[in-house]
């Protein structure tokens, strides 16, 4: 049993052998796999670099069509540079390097009205007439600007009208203080409390502007008329071609144009009296009470001239204030004896200057946002407010203190004093027009809803009875109200008078930025986006004349409490006074 139990076992030699087979098998089998997967991944590496070179070549093929397409572009640019220049426009020249012709240096981008998170007028510059959100486009390249330097002496232009057609002037009406200043224009939108309810899409991306430069000294220069003339365009001014219209319906200047409405019987004249240069934005203008003088808002200062001359005679800059950035005076006004001017500004501070000194009497804060419009009330004592933080504020400057502290649901863009000082109206960006008892602080009409505006009003300014109101809108339109002579109903637990819808004005191509009534309430006057100043009848509703002179946006408007005059300012850094007066034929 033992031998042959012992002949069962297999010798040590063989066993190592059969383990020796084992493992080269296992080391076969392993190496067969590991050469499998070497390759796949080989195959995949190779897959991998294909489609890299795939996606370099499609790259170098898009570079390729871009620089192609920006061949194309810029082949285009010069044909339609040569066709502008052919046809009399700005010169080819002048190109986006920020260089002015004749070696000047363009102006700092102007301040912008419209709507964003940090004030109440961004993007307003932003877009070309008739592009996206409110709007002041930015002074064209074309457009020569001031040299660096102190700033220019104004260079007056008088022109009087060719007959004196009035020379015993209007009667002197009742004064009329609330014209509103206007709308004017800074950076982003309604207070800092930011305006979710409008899109910027639009309105914000800076665009080259279609305006048109100033002539050295060529005469009959104006911006290019539609290539079609149409006769009957109702109140669209702008449609009209002056070369096709007869002498009688239009009146030409240097650097300006009117034309009259040929359907309707012309009784009005206009000329240029002064052109009043600044190195900035004029965002506003108004008249002192007695029309000796008219001042102006631009970047970091007021400035004030003699109406009779064309010449400055003050200017009102807070040195105090930190010299960096930009600091646009967005409203001005006289108070009624003329002593004072208060000024109202992107820091948020109202300023009322002694004129003959000055010196600064008062300054008022307390407003969170930009101050967007001031207006003295005509007992010399109160100033009204408007500003993007949502409030319209009164200030008694005797007292150096606020009295009355109004808020609403949205950005107040322009207020004005009713000329007894009994009422103070707001525009806002709800589109709505408000009116406030001064004395108790209590509303007494909201002018809104089926017959109220579209869009955000810009401008409200009272009528010499103090009981008409007009307003205008970036809805392209202007409307005329009456306040209510009785009480009507309740509103926010209030009795209010309420108001009536009088008539809706319509013809401007553009927001309507200003809006102004003539003292003898003949007139409703309104400054646009589309570069074009209207008169207006507030009994028909028909359009007079458009006047287009500046080569921007009209910002403000403002007549002469005197009568035969008015003031505009423009984003082409200009302010402008004119005459109107009968038309004698």
């Amino acid at each position: 049993m033992y031998n042959a139990h012992r002949g069962m076992v297999q010798p040590p030699s063989s066993s190592n052998n059969r383990l020796s087979e084992l493992f080269d098998q296992i080391r076969r089998e392993f190496d067969t796999h590991a050469q499998d997967r070497a390759g796949e991944h080989d195959q995949n590496m190779a897959a991998q670099m294909q489609e890299m070179e795939l996606v370099r070549q499609k790259v170098y093929e898009l570079e390729r069509q871009q620089v192609l397409i920006k061949q194309r572009y810029d082949e285009e640019i010069g044909r339609l540079r040569h066709e502008i220049e052919a046809r009399g426009g700005p010169p080819s020249h002048v190109g986006v390097s920020g260089l002015a012709p004749h070696g000047g240096v363009n102006p700092p981008a102007p301040p912008a009205i419209g709507h964003g998170p940090s004030n109440l007028f961004g993007g307003i510059m932003a877009n070309p007439p008739g592009q996206g959100n409110p709007g002041l486009v930015p002074p064209s390249q074309d457009q020569q600007a001031p040299s660096q330097g102190p700033p220019p002496h104004p260079m007056p232009q008088t022109q009087g009208l060719q007959q004196n057609p009035y020379p015993g002037g209007y009667p002197q009406a009742p004064v009329v203080n609330g014209y509103g200043p206007q709308p004017p224009i800074s950076s982003p939108g309604p207070g800092k409390r930011g305006d979710t309810r409008r899109p910027m899409g639009h309105a914000s991306t800076p665009q080259q502007p279609s305006s048109m430069p100033y002539p050295n000294a060529s005469p009959q220069i104006r911006p290019s008329p539609p290539p079609q003339f149409h006769n009957n365009v109702g109140n669209v001014l702008a449609d009209l071609d002056p070369d096709q219209m007869r002498p009688d319906q239009k009146r030409e200047g240097n650097d300006w144009f009117a034309v009259f409405n040929p359907n309707v019987r012309r009784v009005l004249d206009v000329d240029l009296v002064h052109n009043l240069i600044h190195e900035s934005v004029v965002c506003c203008v108004r008249f002192s009470r007695d029309g000796r003088y008219v001042a102006t808002g631009c970047n970091r200062s007021a400035q004030i001239f003699e109406v009779s001359s064309g010449n400055q005679v003050k200017k009102l800059q807070d040195d105090s204030v930190d010299k960096d950035g930009d600091l646009y005076i967005r409203s001005v006004c006289f108070s009624p004896d003329g002593v004072y001017l208060a000024t109202g500004a992107e820091d948020k501070q109202i300023r009322v200057w002694e004129i003959q000194t000055g010196q600064i009497r008062n300054t008022f804060a307390g407003h969170e946002q930009d101050i967007y419009s001031l207006d003295f009330a005509s007992n010399g004592r109160h100033i009204a407010s408007g500003s993007g933080d949502h409030t319209v504020r009164v200030w008694d400057i005797e007292q150096s203190r606020e009295i009355l502290n109004l808020q609403i649901e949205d950005g107040v863009t322009t207020v004005a004093i009713s000329p007894g000082g009994h009422y103070v109206a707001a525009g806002s960006l709800d589109k709505s027009v408000r009116v406030w008892d001064i004395s108790s602080g209590n509303i007494i009409a909201r002018l809104d809803g089926l017959d109220g505006h579209k869009d955000s009003v810009y401008s409200v300014a009272f009528g010499p009875d103090g009981e008409t109101l007009v307003s205008g809108s970036l809805d392209k339109t202007i409307k005329m109200w009456q306040l209510s002579p009785d009480t009507r109903g309740m509103l926010g637990g209030q009795l209010v008078r309420g108001g009536r819808l009088v008539r809706t004005f319509e013809g401007h191509k553009d927001f309507v930025l200003s809006v102004a009534m003539t003292p003898d309430a003949e007139w409703v006057m309104s400054g646009s986006k589309d570069r074009g100043v209207q008169f207006w009848n507030p009994r028909t509703g028909d359009t007079q004349l458009m006047l287009q002179g500046h080569k921007n946006s009209v910002i403000s408007v403002a007549p002469s409490p005197m009568g035969d005059l008015f003031a505009t300012g423009s984003g082409d850094m200009r302010a402008r006074i004119w005459k109107y007066g009968p038309y004698r034929g």
